[in-house]
């Protein structure tokens, strides 16, 4: 009768063991499930923000301001209001866009800019000013791209393109627009 006391001791030991083990993980998944845990609160509130991004020799190439930035943990995303992003890289013209709101992704290299979006490229030496208006930017900040699936009106001197569908790469200054696309050049008169 001792032998098998202590053969049952180790499989008494290891049946408790895996009840513990399912107890506590059900005892989580119940915790996870909790109402409050599901909660969208934030975690910090920035109003009248500005932050700067630096280049290589130290100097300002992107300004991202607004009037209110707003950081979720839950799933870390950061919603903005008012936002205007100012590029000013070397050697491109400088470039302004604004909106009613926009978001940033969880790593922030990218920008989403909703609502009356406009962008303002400056005009510098032989290149005129461009305008461009849609209700929704994705910007790739790294890539200098611009991006997005909606209507979009772009503006130049005396030309203007409507479509649906854009890309825009402001380091070779390549603009894509993919559909329902109209061009309208008016010819200026010469005196």
């Amino acid at each position: 009768m001792f032998m098998s006391r202590t053969r049952l001791f180790p499989l008494i030991l290891m049946l408790s063991l895996a009840l513990l083990t399912f107890w506590l993980e059900r005892a989580a998944r119940i915790d996870q499930a909790h109402p409050s845990l599901r909660r969208h609160d934030p975690d910090y509130l920035v109003h009248d923000f500005k932050i700067i991004s630096y280049g290589p020799a130290g100097e300002a190439v992107s300004r991202l301001t607004g009037r209110k930035m707003v950081h979720y943990p839950d799933d870390d995303s950061t919603e903005l209001d008012a936002p205007r992003v100012v590029q000013t890289k070397a050697g491109e013209a400088p470039m302004t866009l604004t909106a009613k709101r926009g978001a940033l992704s969880q790593d922030g290299e990218d920008t989403f800019l909703y609502d009356n979006v406009l962008l303002v490229r400056s005009s510098v030496a032989e290149q005129p000013e461009l305008r461009m208006r849609t209700d929704f930017l994705h910007i790739v900040r790294d890539r200098s791209l611009l991006r997005t699936d909606r209507e979009i009106a772009v503006t130049e001197e005396s030309r203007s393109l409507t479509g649906r569908g854009m890309e825009y790469d402001n380091g070779t200054r390549v603009l894509k627009l993919r559909e329902k696309v109209r061009v309208r050049y008016d010819q200026r008169k010469k005196r």
